[in-house]
C-alpha cells in the first residue's frame, strides 16, 4: 500500500445526515472536508446556509467543510474517501468515481446495508467496482446516529478491515484528542461487522411495531434478543464472528436504533403497528430506511445458507405480503416451543 500524503483532504461521498455528520466530525478534527452532494441544488443549499438545512437542520458547519456536486473536485489529491450514501446507491456512486479516485487514497464505507440485487455487502460492492479496492478498505458500524454525533454526544464505533493498518488509520483519522466525541474500536471481522450493522435495522423495524401497536418492554425485548440470535445465526453461516455480534456494530448499534424516533428504522416500524401502509410511511420519511430493502436480502440469504430466521419472515410478510402486525406477531408467539439456542 503506497504511503498517504497527509497534505490532502478527507472527500465525503454523500450529503445526507450521516454524510454530513461525519464530515462535520472531521472538519472538527483538523481536516479539509469535501462534501459531496448529488444535487447542485443541495451543495449550493449548504454553502448558502452554512447547514445542511434538508437533512440536518440547525447544525452549523465550519469552513473547513466544502460542499460540492462536482466529484472530480471533492476527489482530486484526496488523502481518504468516504462512502456515506444509501446501500442501493453504493454501486452507482463507486462507478462514479472509479476513474477520479487516486490511487492511493483509503476508503471508508460507512453504509449499513446489503445491495438488495446481490445480497452483497459493501465492501464486496466496491472491492466489485473498484479494482484493488479491499486492501485499503474499511468498514464503519456501531450505534452512531448522525443527529446525536453532530451535536457533540459522546458515542463509540468500530472500524473494520482486512489490513489491521487501514482499520488503524481510520482510528486515527475520526479519534479526537481535546473533545472526543467518537470513540473508535478496531477489528478484522469485515464480514461480521457489516452483516450487525446491516441485520440490526429490519430488527428495529419489528421493535418499531411492537412500540406501534402499544405492547410493553417485555415484547419488545425478546423480539430484540431472538432477532439477535437470527442475526449471529445468520452471520456465523456467511463467515462472521459470533463475537462480533455481541458487540458495537452488533448488539451497540441494536439498542440505539430500536430505542426510538431518532431512527428511521424504528419510525417505519412504529408506523406500521400503527396501520399506515408502507407506501405512505416512505413517501413521508423521505430518506432510505435500509431495514426494508434489507429485509428482502435476509430473507434470501438465509434460504441460500439453510439459516432459520422466522422473525425476517415474518417481517418480510407485513411488509411486502399485506399481512397485519397482529397477525405476523401472533403467529411468531405461537410457534412451537423450543430450547433457547
Amino acid at each position: 500500500m503506497q504511503p498517504v500524503n497527509r497534505h490532502t483532504h478527507t472527500a465525503v461521498l454523500g450529503a445526507g445526515s450521516w454524510g454530513t455528520a461525519l464530515a462535520l466530525l472531521l472538519a472538527q478534527n483538523g481536516e479539509q472536508v469535501q462534501l459531496w452532494a448529488r444535487s447542485n441544488e443541495l451543495a449550493e443549499a449548504i454553502r448558502q446556509h452554512g447547514e445542511n438545512r434538508r437533512y440536518l437542520p440547525g447544525v452549523t458547519l465550519p469552513p473547513q467543510v466544502q460542499p460540492t456536486a462536482h466529484m472530480g473536485h471533492a476527489l482530486q489529491q484526496a488523502h481518504t474517501v468516504v462512502f456515506a450514501v444509501p446501500s442501493g446507491a453504493m454501486r452507482d456512486v463507486a462507478r462514479q468515481a472509479e476513474a477520479l479516485l487516486p490511487h492511493n487514497a483509503l476508503l471508508l464505507s460507512a453504509a449499513k446495508g446489503l445491495e438488495e440485487e446481490t445480497g452483497l455487502r459493501m465492501s464486496e460492492v466496491l472491492s466489485q467496482t473498484l479494482p484493488g479496492a479491499l486492501e485499503r478498505l474499511a468498514a464503519l458500524s456501531g450505534p452512531n446516529l448522525a443527529v446525536e454525533i453532530a451535536q457533540g454526544f459522546p458515542a463509540a464505533g468500530v472500524v473494520a478491515a482486512v489490513q489491521q493498518e487501514v482499520a488503524r488509520s481510520m482510528q486515527k483519522l475520526f479519534s479526537q484528542q481535546n473533545t472526543p466525541v467518537l470513540r473508535l474500536y478496531t477489528s478484522t471481522d469485515l464480514v461480521g461487522v457489516e452483516l450487525g450493522g446491516a441485520i440490526k435495522n429490519q430488527i428495529a423495524i419489528a421493535a418499531g411495531v411492537c412500540d406501534g401497536l402499544g405492547f410493553g418492554e417485555n415484547a419488545k425485548a425478546a423480539l430484540m434478543t431472538r432477532g439477535l440470535h437470527e442475526a449471529v445465526r445468520l452471520g456465523v453461516a456467511m463467515g462472521g464472528e459470533a463475537i462480533t455480534f455481541m458487540g458495537l456494530s452488533g448488539a451497540g448499534d441494536l439498542i440505539a436504533t430500536a430505542a426510538g424516533r431518532l431512527s428511521r428504522n424504528y419510525r417505519v416500524g412504529y408506523a406500521l403497528g400503527q396501520g399506515e401502509p408502507l407506501c405512505s410511511i416512505l413517501a413521508e420519511l423521505g430518506q432510505v430506511a435500509e431495514g426494508v430493502p434489507t429485509t428482502h436480502v435476509l430473507c434470501r440469504l438465509a434460504k441460500e445458507h439453510r439459516v432459520e430466521m422466522p422473525l425476517c419472515s415474518a417481517l418480510y410478510r407485513l411488509l411486502f405480503e399485506g399481512e397485519t402486525a397482529n397477525t405476523v406477531l401472533r403467529d411468531l408467539m405461537l410457534r412451537p416451543t423450543r430450547p433457547e439456542k
